[in-house]
């Protein structure tokens, strides 16, 4: 076994969990089972168990081969400059997307616990953890906040990632206390308002700061 693919067992047991709790499961779950579910909670579309399969899929495995193919598709070759820390960003991705696939399998057995205050709380999480590490994430075209302003002007994208590093991470900080406090579906709108903050005000900024610069240069 190389070391490379002995790195890799630890996110591969991440994506795997998933499966192996649907597996142990399967047989005891109806026939057709919930699969979305709307803001306030309640089921609005059911579907064939099988379905959960193609779900678990499209959750931790496409996120892992994703994460795993972008460095290799790189054409700035920046993200391999990361080096343990894409690996540990990896592995945080991954998990996030297996606890979500696992929280999914067992509402669809239990479906009184079907409060999206969870997965509010886990998105929360996500921003929190993804801020926390912009500051290092290099110019790339596939992570990060990539707007034409960004990808221009390395200056620019360390800025915007410094500025939105610190806001991804507050936001993230209230939406997991939103979750833990308010119940849905009174924090369903302030939770997708914090979402449209958290993705817009970055690329504001980094239109603002590319316009900083350039009438900066200008004026030498």
């Amino acid at each position: 076994m190389n070391s490379t693919f002995r790195k890799e067992l630890p996110i591969i047991a991440l994506v795997l969990m998933p499966f192996a709790y649907l597996a142990f499961i399967w047989k005891t779950l109806p026939e057709k089972v919930p699969t979305h579910w709307n803001y306030k909670g309640e089921v609005d579309h059911w579907g064939d168990k099988f379905s959960l399969i193609g779900m678990v899929f499209m959750l931790p495995v496409l996120m892992y081969v994703l994460l795993l193919v972008v460095p290799k598709i790189d054409p700035k070759k920046r993200i391999a400059l990361m080096g343990g820390k894409f690996y540990q960003l990896r592995f945080f991705l991954v998990l996030c997307m297996s606890i979500m696939a696992l929280f999914i399998i067992f509402i669809t057995k239990n479906p009184s616990f079907s409060s999206p205050n969870f997965i509010y709380i886990l998105i929360g999480i996500l921003f929190l953890v993804l801020g926390n590490y912009f500051k290092v994430i290099q110019p790339n075209y596939f992570i990060g906040i990539r707007t034409p302003w960004t990808l221009e002007n390395n200056e620019v994208w360390k800025a915007t990632h410094n500025f939105a590093g610190k806001l991804w991470f507050m936001g993230g900080l209230l939406i997991v206390l939103g979750g833990l406090i308010f119940q849905n579906p009174s924090f369903a709108f302030v939770f997708i308002s914090l979402v449209v903050v958290l993705a817009t005000v970055p690329m504001v900024y980094s239109y603002v700061k590319f316009k900083e610069l350039e009438k900066k240069d200008k004026s030498v």
